[in-house]
């Protein structure tokens, strides 16, 4: 007879323990109905939260506001200057820094001088800095959308074409003017030698409201610097006390003192001048004029006035060639346009800025040209 062990169990035994499931150590685990709704949730704060900012942070106002030199690549900022021309039915300037006043304040712009003019407030300074033509596509047609169906002013500033390093034609890379503005892969500039991930970084940023967005609160608040970056240079500041939701004042500030270019000590210059059918920026300049058109503008052209008096009798002669095409190009599309007389000489501050008297006179020679009249009729 075989005897059974009657020893009881040791109650005190370590039991062998269970393998931890997948992802054992994080504190929640989601499914993929949880990872679809966190992504929906994601997608719609990030659409949203442009939107919301623009009703959190107000936009100033005023007949003679620009966009602030400092803000000059806070193109989420431009779009919004747009979108309150468009719904006030203003009259939109635009352009390089002839139109935005490189040597003048708000109140010596072309803008005020054409409102002061006609005793409305009807036209808005919308130039920016820096904007040459090939830029200034981009910006058209990225940040300027709500310009529909709108009289439109648009100036040719034929500095741009003077030369092949202004006309960015050339394969030795070159420091761009809003290098974000310009195309980054079709039509591709041989001198604008970005990596890869750059560019598709920028298309990314023009498609995404968000991400201007964030830009815009880089430029507006953290000097250009991403929060990670700015909080190295400053560790012992709050960085949500940086934002203040008040409106930016418009730049009233002189950034060169107004003297005449002779003054400057700039001297008489042998401008060459380039071939205007093979001009990269010319072409550039086309392609905004069709593309305001085809959104249903009514597109008025200023081209010029250029400080010829700084240029030599041949070089005024070649001036004088180039310009004559642009204004038989604009005659060929029926597009109604002005080339303002010569302003006198001491009303220039260089090769293409008038000082303040300049602006004033160039708003008359405006007022007084019958085409810009009937423009403004049709309005």
């Amino acid at each position: 007879m075989t005897r059974q062990n009657t020893t009881p169990p040791d109650v005190h035994a370590e039991s062998p323990a269970a393998p931890d499931p997948p992802f054992g150590s994080n504190a929640i685990r989601l499914n993929s109905r949880q990872w679809t709704t966190v992504a929906l949730l994601t997608v719609v704060i990030l659409l949203a939260l442009p939107r919301l900012w623009m009703m959190l942070e107000p936009l100033a106002d005023g007949p003679d506001y620009r966009l602030p030199y400092s803000q000059s690549e806070d193109y989420w900022q431009y779009a919004r200057l747009v979108a309150r021309a468009k719904s006030e039915r203003e009259i939109a300037v635009i352009g390089d820094s002839v139109i935005w006043g490189e040597y003048v304040t708000p109140r010596q712009t072309l803008t005020h001088y054409l409102n002061e003019q006609e005793a409305s407030a009807r036209f808005v300074n919308l130039g920016l800095n820096g904007a040459h033509p090939l830029a200034l596509h981009g910006l058209v047609s990225s940040h300027a959308t709500a310009l529909q169906d709108e009289p439109v002013l648009v100036h040719c500033n034929l500095l741009w074409m003077s030369s092949p390093e202004r006309d960015l034609r050339i394969e030795k890379e070159l420091p761009l003017n809003h290098a974000r503005l310009v195309s980054q892969f079709v039509p591709s500039l041989r001198c604008y030698k970005a990596p890869l991930a750059e560019r598709m970084g920028i298309v990314v940023d023009r498609n995404l409201a968000v991400r201007g967005w964030a830009q815009h609160l880089r430029i507006a608040f953290f000097d250009g610097l991403d929060i990670p970056s700015w909080t190295l240079e400053h560790p012992y500041e709050n960085p949500l006390a940086q934002i203040e939701l008040a409106a930016a004042p418009s730049d009233a500030k002189l950034r060169h003192a107004q003297i005449p270019w002779f003054d400057q000590g700039i001297g008489v210059q042998d401008t060459a001048w380039i071939d205007l059918e093979t001009s990269l920026q010319w072409q550039a300049l086309r392609r905004t004029i069709d593309l305001l058109q085809a959104r249903g503008n009514r597109v008025f052209v200023v081209v010029g006035p250029l400080n010829e008096h700084m240029l030599t009798p041949a070089s005024r002669q070649r001036h004088l060639v180039l310009r004559e095409g642009v204004e038989s190009w604009l005659r060929g599309r029926n597009i109604p346009h002005a080339s303002p007389p010569l302003l006198p000489s001491d009303e220039y501050a260089d090769s293409s800025h008038p000082l303040g008297a300049g602006y004033e006179r160039l708003a008359q020679a405006l007022r007084d040209k019958h085409e810009f009249g009937q423009w403004l009729e049709n309005d």
